[in-house]
């Protein structure tokens, strides 16, 4: 069946002439880099490409080539619609609310709704980045630098510099073919996962004096004040959670940061092997794998607070 879809995607990528990728709203460095692998490669085999995010390109990702032909609105006059690393039609953003059925939808979370004509959907991979790593030359594409700086940021992020519980050693395998092309493992490791700008960490000191922690769950929160007073102009939480998830003798992690449009954005972190925090997210209308996951939340934060640490912990069988 794997290899169906894949011939599939292969022959649509081929007929396809204008097309248009996207990927989640608060996009991280797996939806970046995924969507810049993909779109430089169709760019380089002659396709007119539309690259677009809701949310734009975050700053510390705008080092990466080709980052600065990325939009934030689409236009319509494309003939192929691809996203990338997105479990959830909807959080593909408002602008494409009205687009239809995108024609491939290529992802590595569990709980994606396959909601593309063509779904590439495997689980098992640490990354969506490490997907196209895969699928690009048997479709035809070559990786070049560019691309493979991109994949790679892809692939570090999602995997916090290769430590989260799921990395196999075919995700080694694959960071070492991207490294082939030349590109310096290092420094995107240093610029993905470690630099931070004066304004991010003002915005961690006031996480992490809010932190808490109770029946193995760590958590803070984000407020629009600590945004404001910090001067960080995203609307995430600038990589925080994986802070949080290096605190020890806790089986989840969790960050709470509130949104301009009255809504609360959460991430959980497993902490411990075994712990899948994708099934509380799902709860929540969000998804993710095991060991990662978010939601995005109508309501006040005061509200919204202390449902979500009373699910985590039925989850947790407390």
């Amino acid at each position: 069946m794997a290899e169906d879809i894949t011939a599939a995607i292969k022959d649509r990528l081929r007929a396809a002439q204008k097309i248009l990728i996207t990927s989640h709203v608060r996009p991280d460095g797996d939806a970046v880099g995924s969507l810049l692998g993909l779109g430089l490669a169709l760019q380089n085999a002659g396709k007119t490409v539309q690259m677009v995010l809701a949310d734009g390109v975050p700053s510390s990702f705008r080092y990466l080539e080709g980052s600065d032909r990325v939009r934030k609105v689409p236009d319509r006059d494309f003939d192929t619609f691809i996203t990338v690393d997105c479990a959830d039609f909807k959080r593909l953003g408002k602008p494409f609310q009205d687009f239809g059925q995108p024609d491939i939808n290529i992802d590595h979370h569990i709980t994606n709704e396959r909601f593309g004509i063509l779904n590439l959907i495997e689980g098992q991979e640490v990354a969506t980045a490490a997907i196209l790593t895969s699928y690009l030359p048997v479709w035809g594409y070559e990786i070049t630098r560019p691309i493979a700086s991109a994949l790679l940021t892809g692939i570090i992020t999602d995997t916090l510099g290769f430590r989260t519980s799921n990395i196999t050693p075919e995700a080694l395998r694959q960071a070492a073919t991207l490294m082939e092309t030349g590109v310096n493992l290092s420094e995107l490791y240093m610029r993905g996962l470690v630099h931070r700008s004066f304004s991010s960490a003002r915005y961690w000191g006031m996480g992490l004096s809010k932190l808490e922690s109770s029946d193995g769950i760590v958590w803070t929160t984000l407020s629009l004040a600590d945004r404001k007073a910090s001067g960080y102009d995203g609307n995430d939480d600038a990589d925080l959670i994986n802070m949080i998830s290096a605190i020890e003798e806790n089986k989840v992690g969790l960050i709470f940061v509130e949104q301009r449009d009255n809504h609360v954005k959460i991430s959980w972190r497993a902490l411990e092997q075994g712990v899948d925090v994708s099934t509380v997210a799902k709860q929540f209308g969000g998804g993710g794998h095991a060991a990662a996951a978010g939601a995005d939340l109508p309501g006040a934060l005061s509200e919204i607070q202390p449902v979500v640490l009373e699910k985590t912990k039925e989850m947790l069988g407390l």
